[in-house]
């Protein structure tokens, strides 16, 4: 595929009010990451946080999903170098970063992952440019890789217009479950304090003119259509594995 073209793609759409809707993978299997390329999503978020994938698989998951055009981004175990250049390296369009804090974090991981002059991300041969074949320093996929800032937890909330105001941030994520657990209601989605904590942080994105995005947990397409209407922009359809547990249940069982 053409990250380049794929990149600009999905960034005109969500800086122009556009919906661009993901996934989400946590089991390592290219199979599946070969159906969900073929799934018409744009992009497909490969988990090595809470998912089961090591980096030494990502080659193979980014190829399924490149098949048929679907851009693989990476949500980091945590943002440090080791992390961002590994994923990046290993060939990903992008990353998501867990747990954000700070603007400060936010600043470290974007010098971890765009190569100079925009950040400090070491300049080597990887399967990024197929081991040097077609390396470029002035490749725009190295120098700005898709960042996306997960904002997931309270603190980050409290800075969120440093956070948003960050150089080189293309979107942020809302992680419910993490955000929610933050503020000692986890999983409360309904809860008011959380409704009106993800109002402030879409607000804040309006304001500051970066697209907000959302990970809906459960597959739901009246949940995604109220999202949409809301006015995220960057959001997370599910994951791998509960949506093959939703489909494959046995409809005569008690559970």
């Amino acid at each position: 595929m053409n990250k380049k073209r794929k990149l600009i793609e999905i960034r005109k759409k969500i800086f122009n009010n556009i919906p661009s809707i993901g996934s989400w993978m946590q089991i390592p299997s290219t199979s599946l990451a070969e159906i969900f390329g073929d799934a018409g999503y744009d992009w497909i978020a490969v988990d090595l946080e809470h998912g089961s994938i090591s980096t030494s698989q990502l080659p193979n998951i980014f190829r399924a999903l490149e098949i048929n055009n679907t851009l693989p981004l990476v949500r980091i175990a945590q943002g440090k170098l080791k992390d961002a250049k590994s994923a990046l390296d290993a060939g990903a369009g992008g990353i998501i970063v867990p747990m954000l804090k700070s603007a400060s974090e936010l600043k470290d991981i974007i010098d971890y992952s765009c190569w100079p002059p925009i950040g400090k991300r070491g300049v080597g041969f990887s399967r990024a440019n197929m081991f040097g074949k077609y390396f470029d320093p002035n490749d725009e996929v190295s120098l700005k890789p898709l960042i996306i800032a997960q904002i997931e937890n309270i603190e980050a909330v409290d800075q969120i217009d440093e956070i948003l105001q960050t150089d080189g941030l293309d979107s942020i994520i809302i992680g419910p479950y993490d955000l929610s657990a933050s503020m000692g209601i986890t999983g409360e989605f309904s809860n008011s304090e959380f409704e009106n904590t993800t109002k402030k942080i879409l607000n804040s994105c309006s304001v500051n003119n970066i697209p907000c995005g959302f990970h809906i947990i459960n597959p739901n397409r009246e949940e995604l259509s109220k999202r949409i209407k809301d006015g995220y922009l960057f959001i997370a359809y599910s994951i791998d594995g509960i949506m093959f547990s939703k489909i494959s249940r046995n409809p005569n069982s008690k559970f």
